[in-house]
């Protein structure tokens, strides 16, 4: 028996992949309407999403061969889902980040945040979480939680030998002062004055016993103090790095919710929403999305560095550790200033990426900030969407293709009488090729084609429907229990698979409901985000478990609370500022677009 079953765990992943078609094939053969056909495909590819049977960007290709073999959307408008104007603009914003890590313009950013922080323990978790959240808005979460991690090993280790230094010094002291009479009770080394003396003393009277330096072993004595004081010291710095790891996987995915490029679940809200609401007059862009989720990001940061503080660190800030010792924070800051020190000063490479970043956010900021007309339709003048995001993203990548990264200079062309080559772009198509998650684009592209399939199936209207009886709650209670439903999905599940399969049914039940659509899949796509209990819920959650001595407790305990601080804050935000930016308490007319069709 025990055999068998582990020759089923071995094979689970094929198991899985023959039985689950023949398991749920009942859904369509007894109700062979359009719509059970399309749930017969997103079931599918739920289960084998969530069970990773196969790759996860194989199974969202998928809807390529089942909706045109069912009817349900011809090839050709399936495979358009692939490569929309959201997944375009997605591909921008990563060419951007490999700019920034290529040049190691992030780590320089980093280094400089934590000197201005400070590295008493609460300070430093702060700015570790203010440096990678920081990061996290422009870089992958999982790039910027690598990068950090190593760095916050750096300094909690100089930081505990700097303290067992100072703890050493100070016993030195208390044994000096204490005198021969009092060695017996001090922690100290046998030097050979010492040594010769205790052979001459237990020498025996048997002349034919050789008691020689050799032979003699010696014994060292630990203070009971000294000892303590090593333990004490041991079990901070255990939970200092537990609390650093957690707050750098943490700030990592909560510093994703800031911008709209900053996390791929951002990315599909916007490219579902305007396929459902095509008419929506480009309500979401990086303006808007970053004008609302910004201010969330930072009340969640705040909020998680405070609970982060008090289970590892105390309430007192000045009551742990090395909070107190000067000379340990002098050493800490020294160990940070050199590893600043080692980048050198900013080379050209710097400096253009720098300056290109800065373009980009700035372009992205005033194309249609919202409350003016921006240079996207003044420039133009044309309708809103007429240049988007993604035109902005593509401009700035076609320079990072076109500027050298040094500063072209004539004196170089020759060197001993030997040509040389011409230096090259700020990023080359080779880096690209091998850092670019093509995963991530097919999952996203996939997103998009369950959407759309759900859509033309008239699914997504039916299942909004059957959610009409929470229509009795007020709708802010609504906006929190689905945003409660998808925080605890997501622990479970791809963040990005289950925004993709829920978003389209939330927008149509709030069609349904006569509410405004943004009222809940906003919070819920913030929500998405917020896997923080388990190792296998998000990728920096894994680094970080691996990294560090955490254990699946250490992280549930933490990540319990905060998932339910982060429903909290993101419906605190759509009710309050999301409310007046967003004009959630009027349904719109563009909205009645799903439920006519």
């Amino acid at each position: 028996m025990a055999g068998f079953l582990r020759w089923l765990w071995r094979y689970r992943n094929y198991l899985i992949i023959l039985l689950s078609p023949l398991v749920i094939l009942p859904l369509p053969l007894v109700n062979p309407g359009m719509e059970s056909r399309c749930g017969y495909v997103i079931i599918l590819m739920a289960l084998f999403w969530c069970t990773e049977c196969i790759p996860l960007a194989i199974t969202a290709l998928l809807p390529v061969i089942l909706f045109p073999m069912m009817g349900i959307m011809e090839s050709s408008e399936v495979c358009n889902q692939y490569m929309k104007d959201s997944i375009v603009l997605g591909i921008g914003g990563l060419v951007v980040a490999m700019a920034v890590e290529h040049t190691n313009l992030h780590k320089r950013i980093a280094f400089r945040v934590l000197l201005g922080m400070g590295v008493k323990p609460a300070l430093l978790m702060m700015g570790f979480m203010v440096t990678t959240a920081f990061l996290s808005m422009w870089i992958s979460n999982i790039a910027s939680t690598a990068m950090m991690l190593p760095i916050t090993s750096a300094v909690l280790q100089q930081l505990s030998d700097t303290e067992a230094q100072a703890e050493e010094r100070e016993m030195d002291l208390v044994t000096s002062k204490a005198g021969p009479e009092g060695l017996e009770n001090q922690a100290f080394e046998m030097d050979d004055t010492t040594e010769d003396r205790a052979s001459k003393e237990f020498q025996p009277k048997d002349s034919s016993i050789n008691m020689g330096r050799n032979n003699f072993t010696t014994i060292y004595i630990i203070h009971p103090e000294a000892e303590q004081r090593r333990l004490k010291r041991e079990q901070k710095y255990l939970n200092l790095s537990k609390g650093l790891s957690l707050s750098v996987c943490y700030a990592s995915s909560i510093g994703g919710t800031a911008t709209l490029t900053g996390a791929p679940t951002n990315i599909i809200l916007k490219g579902q929403f305007d396929e459902l609401f095509p008419d929506n007059g480009d309500i979401i862009n990086f303006t808007s999305w970053f004008g609302f989720a910004f201010p969330n990001m930072v009340l969640m940061l705040v909020m998680s560095w405070l609970w982060l503080k008090s289970i590892y660190l105390g309430i007192n800030m000045k009551s742990f550790g090395c909070g107190t010792n000067k000379d340990c924070d002098k050493v800490a800051m020294k160990l940070v200033k050199k590893e600043y020190k080692k980048l050198g000063s900013m080379s050209f490479a710097e400096v253009s990426v720098l300056v290109l970043f800065v373009l980009l956010v700035l372009l992205w900021l005033t194309r249609e900030p919202g409350f003016m007309p921006g240079w996207g339709s003044a420039l133009f003048n044309k309708d809103r969407t007429f240049v988007t995001d993604a035109t902005v993203s593509v401009f700035i990548t076609v320079l990072f293709f076109i500027i050298p990264s040094q500063m072209p200079r004539c004196g170089d062309v020759f060197v001993d009488g030997i040509s040389l080559k011409a230096p090259s772009t700020l990023i080359t198509w080779d880096i690209v090729q091998k850092k670019m998650p093509w995963n991530l684009i097919l999952l996203l592209g996939g997103g998009f084609a369950l959407a759309k399939g759900s859509e033309t199936s008239g699914l997504s209207r039916l299942l909004g429907q059957s959610l009409m009886p929470l229509q009795a709650l007020p709708p802010f209670a609504i906006a929190l229990v689905v945003s409660l439903f998808m925080a605890i999905f997501t622990e479970c599940s791809s963040n990005v698979a289950a925004t993709s399969l829920i978003l389209p049914v939330l927008a149509s039940m709030a069609t349904a409901m006569k509410l405004h659509p943004l009222y809940i899949m906003l919070p819920c796509t913030i929500c998405a985000s917020l896997a923080f209990m388990l190792p296998v819920a998000t990728p920096p959650n894994a680094i970080a478990f691996s990294y560090s001595n955490l254990k699946i407790k250490d992280m549930a305990k933490a990540g319990f609370v905060l998932n339910i601080v982060g429903v909290l804050t993101a419906n605190i935000a759509l009710n309050t500022w999301g409310t007046a930016m967003f004009d959630l308490n009027k349904f719109p007319d563009w909205a009645n677009v799903t439920t006519t069709t």
